[in-house]
């Protein structure tokens, strides 16, 4: 009998994590139309953020880029080329620390430092790993954005059809969906995201990028 191989990750993110444990935190965007957002982590990638962005203008969506400010540092052209495009940026650190292995202190610094090129009131912690006490801080100066939806197109063990699997028939209202801008995404990134916003588009949602006056709650 041959044993189901277990991720050691949720491709649905489950409400006893967004509702109970870390409530403050986005999980979904609170709206009520049929919106999806989509959202690139460990950007920028010359050679592939331009396939995402061509890919996206095809079925005409915005989505948010969370930027590594150590590459925003060698390209800043690709901010501006995201920007005129007319889709969202955030930050994602300096140095893409873990969160559960750095200091306060340390972490703080490191995206602040940042947000110095991002200028962004928008965060999202390096593979989603960030303390109680992290967050409680960080979160009077951002919106720590994290995911309903995680593709998982940074596991090199998955097929590009299965990293589309994860995703297809899973989105709802709100989603927030996790795609990475990276060379090591690229082969299951580029195949999963043309067909997820096929399939969704024909279904009435339209893609938009993540904003302050969006996330604001009742």
């Amino acid at each position: 009998m041959k044993l189901k191989t277990v991720k050691p990750y949720f491709i649905k993110t489950s409400k006893i994590i967004s509702d109970v444990i870390y409530p403050s935190l986005y999980w979904k965007v609170p709206v009520s139309e049929k919106k999806i957002f989509i959202t690139f982590d460990d950007g920028p990638s010359p050679g592939v953020t331009e396939q995402v962005l061509q890919i996206l203008e095809k079925y005409d969506a915005k989505a948010t880029f969370f930027l590594i400010a150590d590459k925003v540092k060698i390209y800043p052209e690709m901010v501006n080329l995201l920007m005129h495009k007319g889709h969202g940026i955030g930050n994602h650190t300096f140095h893409h620390l873990n969160g559960w292995k750095t200091a306060n202190d340390a972490y703080f610094e490191d995206i602040d430092k940042a947000n110095d090129l991002i200028n962004s009131p928008l965060f999202r912690p390096p593979y989603g790993k960030i303390s109680r006490s992290q967050l409680l801080q960080l979160r009077e100066k951002y919106s720590i954005i994290m995911w309903d939806l995680l593709s998982g197109d940074f596991d090199r063990k998955l097929s590009p059809e299965s990293c589309y699997e994860n995703i297809s028939q899973k989105a709802t209202p709100g989603s927030i969906v996790v795609f990475h801008d990276s060379e090591k995404a690229a082969p299951r990134m580029l195949y999963a995201l043309p067909r997820f916003l096929k399939e969704y588009k024909n279904q009435g949602y339209s893609f938009d990028k993540i904003t302050p006056e969006l996330l604001k709650r009742d």
